[in-house]
């Protein structure tokens, strides 16, 4: 679904802000002018010593620079620049028959309960081999990586890149699962890449990670310095699910719009489609902005927002960018769900979004880039079975892509039976007719998936419930 840093001698760069020139003013005055011939000498002694010390030190770990100013954020309308890190030292396993997948989700703040059950369907997938493969030779572990911090309530760049750079350095590391936020991968890759770790996604849907045109001029190529693809996804992108949220906002009878995105990279993303498919389908779009996520209401915009009659909000983002609160407010200034629909993507469609929304939850649509558990059929439906016998509890929209995400790796380490990341990371992006939870599919040479199955929910009775199937056209 969803689309922030760590110093390094290198960084890199990922908004037009970290390429500005700083001028620096010319000192009024030369302090060595003040100083006696003595303390001339010692100053050179201490400069030589310091400049000595300083080409010995080891060189840092490649790390993101944050695109945006606020902790916690991505503003999407900064442009990709090419990352311009060294690769990590990497350690060397201590078994070399023991391989580690590792996963990171933002396990802090109120994401939790979509990334805890998409840890549940990686361990599920571990548990259906005894965390075996190449019959039993090889043993595979599993650790979650948390990407969120408890400051930012949600996935933090610096947690993210630090994590990258675990990754990337602990040899016995085969392969990643990540992230849930688009803006976290746009943040990893780079730093996986080089370390040739491959990545597979349940969860990101910013096209531009993987698709040419469909991003920033530079996307996504800026994600690959050595040129080799190490990213995949299970899931479909946003330039699908946005032209099929506005092809049902129309289904809906919606003439007017007004859209709100969270400035993120993949709020704004999927925003943008929708606006574009919308005016194209013939609906008015009556204004657009992008909201501060931090605010503590919205109910000016929200009084600006009905004095244009919409018939629809559509918001770009996610649970964590504050969409409870749009909701609420846009609720008690007069805007009732029978009156005026509310309408997001995949990044609301989870038990958060209730909890956060409460009884103005009720009546809000979501699309999703694909179908929810329940809905699955096939090998599909027995996943879905054994999860909630399993966690007796019923899995958030993506368990089963982690889940997916997890067996695709698997299937690749078997096929390599050896502790080759490179290897390993070939395997994975060969995968073809691959007959999983979600039905037959493949990569493609970007390393999407061929699957292009939505879906409409609705909030009714505090629950989530299917609407139907969605079609791009």
């Amino acid at each position: 679904m969803r689309i922030r840093k760590q110093q390094t001698n290198q960084p890199m760069n990922f908004s037009e802000k970290s390429e500005s020139k700083s001028t620096i003013a010319p000192s009024k005055t030369n302090s060595t002018q003040h100083l006696n011939a003595a303390g001339l000498r010692k100053l050179l002694l201490a400069a030589g010593i310091a400049t000595l010390c300083a080409s010995c030190q080891s060189p840092k770990s490649p790390t993101a620079t944050t695109p945006g100013s606020t902790p916690g954020s991505t503003p999407a309308t900064s442009s990709a620049t090419s990352p311009a890190a060294s690769p990590v030292a990497v350690s060397s396993p201590a078994d070399p028959n023991t391989v580690k997948i590792v996963s990171m989700f933002p396990m802090t703040g109120s994401a939790l309960g979509q990334a805890q059950t998409m840890v549940n369907g990686i361990k599920q997938a571990l548990a259906e081999t005894d965390s075996k493969a190449c019959d039993g030779k090889i043993k595979i572990e599993y650790e979650v990586l948390d990407d969120a911090t408890a400051t930012a309530g949600k996935w933090d760049p610096s947690q993210v890149t630090s994590n990258a750079n675990k990754v990337a350095a602990d040899g016995s590391v085969v392969a990643a699962i990540g992230h849930y936020n688009s803006g976290a991968a746009k943040l990893s890759i780079p730093v996986l890449n080089q370390a040739n770790v491959v990545m597979v996604s349940p969860a990101n849907t910013y096209p531009g990670l993987t698709k040419p045109g469909k991003g920033e001029p530079k996307e996504p190529n800026i994600y690959y310095p050595t040129g080799t693809r190490n990213f995949t996804r299970v899931v479909p992108a946003d330039d699908l699910q946005g032209a099929v949220a506005a092809n049902w906002a129309k289904s809906l009878g919606v003439q007017k719009v007004y859209i709100l995105d969270d400035q993120e990279l993949y709020g704004k993303g999927i925003a943008d489609i929708f606006e574009a498919s919308s005016k194209t389908l013939g609906i008015e779009v009556l204004g657009r902005e992008g909201i501060d996520i931090k605010a503590s209401d919205y109910k000016a915009l929200m009084n600006k927002i009905k004095a244009l009659n919409p018939e629809m909000i559509y918001f770009g983002g996610t649970t964590q960018s504050n969409a409870g609160q749009i909701i609420k407010d846009m609720r008690n200034v007069g805007m009732a769900a029978d009156a005026v629909k509310f309408m997001g993507p995949d990044g609301i469609k989870e038990q958060a979004l209730i909890d956060a929304g409460g009884k103005d939850a009720e009546g809000v649509y979501a699309t999703f880039g694909g179908l929810p558990p329940k809905e699955l059929t096939g090998e599909g439906a027995k996943w879905y079975e054994s999860y909630k016998a399993k966690y007796n509890a019923e899995p958030e929209a993506y368990a089963a892509y982690a889940f997916e995400s997890a067996k695709v790796i698997i299937g690749a380490i078997n096929k390599v039976c050896k502790n080759d990341r490179a290897a390993i990371r070939d395997a994975v992006l060969a995968t073809k007719d691959f007959n999983g939870v979600l039905g037959p599919w493949s990569f493609d040479a970007n390393g999407d998936t061929s699957l292009t199955t939505m879906s409409g929910n609705v909030v009714k009775d505090g629950k989530w419930e299917f609407v139907s199937p969605l079609k791009t056209e």
